[in-house]
C-alpha cells in the first residue's frame, strides 16, 4: 500500500517477548493502542485538546492479522491511512513494519467521536475534521485486499 502516513516507532521491550521467545500477541495490541493514540493526538485530541473540545475518541472495533514475528528490541514503526470516514466515525487501516519494511501485522479499526459532556457520538469538531482530512485517504477500489474482510475457517471444496 502507497499512501500512509508513519505514525509511531519504537522498539520491542524485553518484557513485552513471550516464551517462544517472540513479540507476545497482546503487545501487538498494544503498539496498535499507540498508533491509534498518536493518531488522536495528529488530530487535535491531545489532552489540551479533548479539554478544549470536551471531545474524545472511542475505539468501536478492532481486528489484528498478525503476519511476522517481532524479536526483542527489534525496532518497528507503524503506519496509517484513513480507509472511510463520516462526520463522527473514522475507519482506519494500521500497518505495523519492521526495519526491513516487512509488514509483522495489520489492525483495522473504526473509532468514533464522543461529545463528554453529553457521552454520546457527535460530529468532529471543525479543527478535528481539518485535520482527518490532512491524512492519507484510500478509495475503496484500492483498500489492502485484506481490509473489511470476514474472520473464519475456510471450508475446503
Amino acid at each position: 500500500m502507497t499512501e500512509s502516513k508513519q505514525i509511531w516507532k519504537g522498539n520491542v521491550l524485553p518484557e513485552w517477548v513471550d516464551y517462544n521467545g517472540h513479540l507476545n500477541d497482546a503487545y501487538y495490541a498494544l503498539i496498535f493502542s499507540y498508533s491509534l493514540d498518536a493518531f488522536i493526538d495528529a488530530i487535535g485530541l491531545d489532552e489540551e485538546g479533548r479539554k478544549a473540545n470536551a471531545y474524545t475518541i472511542f475505539t468501536l472495533e478492532a481486528h489484528i492479522k498478525y503476519l511476522k514475528e517481532a524479536h526483542d528490541n527489534e525496532e518497528l514503526h507503524t503506519k496509517v491511512t484513513v480507509l472511510n470516514r463520516d462526520v463522527k466515525r473514522v475507519h482506519l487501516w494500521f500497518e505495523m513494519k519492521n526495519k526491513e519494511n516487512d509488514t509483522v501485522a495489520t489492525s483495522e479499526q473504526m473509532v468514533m467521536g464522543i461529545d463528554q459532556s453529553s457521552g454520546r457520538s457527535a460530529p468532529f469538531p471543525e479543527s478535528v475534521d481539518v485535520r482527518i482530512n490532512q491524512f492519507p485517504r484510500l478509495p475503496k477500489e484500492n483498500w489492502p485486499a485484506e481490509a473489511n474482510t470476514l474472520m473464519g475457517i475456510r471450508e475446503k471444496k
